[in-house]
């Protein structure tokens, strides 16, 4: 451009800023090349200002994107409801919610219009914090600015009702005031709905909103399959786990790292080991190899199901693939010793933990200490009543046994009746 005598202008510029982002470079690096290009004659406009703003936003450098916004006023550029809406989305993600409610205020204020995203971004935080009522509330306030709410709007209400275990009901309530309003589900919610079942433990509903799904020709994500999975994990239904996960199998749909140990904990937990090491040996194929976590479920799975046999080999294959035990990893095997009373290898696994330099917090010691003061309680008892038994020999005061009559089971008991 420069060769053939084309000044460039602001858009040239934003999308250089916009290019430069994709490619890795930083936002200093994008405000140094609008600064040159500034000094070449490049205006400050909306376009490569909202860019910037992004490229720090990225970067969670919120208060330099707040001074750019400040500084293109000082220029006489206004700023508009993107640039808003980047800063807030920021702030949201960054847990920062106040200071992006902040912002809707200083919108209104400056007379910018909110839009459907300034509302949506708004929800979606509200959502994760679990508070549906403050998501109702901006609900309304974007009908009473004339906007109307779409199928995020209603996904961030039921998965804010669909987090918390007694309001499942109110969430399914609000999916068909969705579907009453004309509003197609997505995807997303859907999933939402799923979760919410699965964390009341309705696992048939979670299912038929699955089927409900596939029948209206919305395709389940990642996520759809990885709330469903949870639901028949946390019922216990292991057949049905087994005929989500061949049917996704089936659809070819390459699960995540939650997927995987949803699964693992699904078999394990119910005695299914053989169908949970096959999960570990087909996700292993796509290149998810369990970690620490994965290792911990099987342990804690073995130990309940009283195969605490094998949690030495399990300790060995850690060590196979370099996986390091932690606290946790000892404190279950400790546990499902003493529960056996082999506290010799209890103590030997004690031992190797602090070791290896790893403490059991205050509550599991307490745990520990209790379970030892139940063992001992009973053996205590047992030994209590031999040394009886023995102190009462020795005195003579045992008791004679009586020799039992010969028809005594025939022998027909009176009782006196008034």
């Amino acid at each position: 451009m420069e060769a053939d005598n084309v000044v460039p202008d602001h858009v040239t510029c934003s999308i250089m800023v916009i290019v430069m982002r994709k490619l890795g470079h930083s936002a200093k690096d994008a405000w140094q090349f609008f600064e040159k290009m500034n000094g070449k004659g490049v205006k400050w406009g909306e376009e490569v200002l909202g860019a910037l703003i992004k490229s720090f936003c990225v970067e969670g450098l919120m208060r330099e994107a707040l001074i750019i916004l400040s500084e293109m006023e000082k220029k006489g550029v206004s700023p508009n409801a993107i640039m808003y809406n980047t800063l807030m989305d920021a702030y949201c993600k960054s847990n920062c919610v106040e200071e992006a409610e902040g912002l809707l205020v200083e919108m209104k204020a400056k007379g910018i219009r909110p839009t459907e995203a300034t509302f949506n971004i708004l929800m979606h935080a509200y959502s994760r914090k679990m508070q549906p009522k403050i998501v109702e509330k901006l609900i309304a306030e974007m009908l009473d600015v004339g906007l109307k709410p779409n199928a995020k709007s209603y996904t961030c209400l039921v998965s804010a009702y669909g987090k918390q275990k007694k309001m499942s009901d109110m969430a399914a309530d609000t999916f068909l005031k969705m579907r009453k309003d004309g509003i197609k589900p997505t995807s997303h919610s859907y999933t939402a709905l799923i979760h919410a079942y699965s964390v009341s433990g309705w696992h048939e509903k979670a299912y038929a909103a699955f089927e409900n799904m596939q029948r209206e020709g919305v395709k389940p994500s990642i996520e759809t399959y990885t709330a469903l999975l949870d639901a028949f994990r946390r019922a216990g239904d292991t057949e049905t786990l087994m005929k989500i996960w061949k049917l996704m199998r089936r659809e070819k749909v390459e699960g995540t790292r939650v997927t995987f140990n949803t699964l693992v904990d699904g078999f394990s937990k119910h005695g299914h080991y053989k169908e949970a090491r096959d999960v570990i040996s087909q996700f292993g194929k796509v290149g998810l190899h369990p970690t620490l976590l994965t290792y911990n479920m099987l342990m804690n799975a073995y130990a309940r199901g009283g195969r605490h046999s094998k949690l030495p080999e399990l300790l060995e294959e850690m060590a196979d693939r370099n996986i390091k035990p932690d606290s946790v990893t000892y404190s279950t095997i400790i546990y499902a010793f003493i529960r056996v009373r082999d506290f010799a290898q209890a103590f030997f696994y004690h031992q190797e933990m602090v070791k290896n330099g790893k403490v059991m917090d205050a509550n599991s010691y307490q745990k520990l200490r209790t379970i030892l003061d139940d063992k001992a309680a009973i053996k205590n008892r047992t030994d209590r009543r031999s040394l009886i038994g023995v102190v009462r020999n020795k005195m003579g005061i045992v008791k004679p046994k009586r020799k039992k009559d010969e028809l005594w089971k025939y022998r027909k008991r009176h009782v006196k009746k008034r």
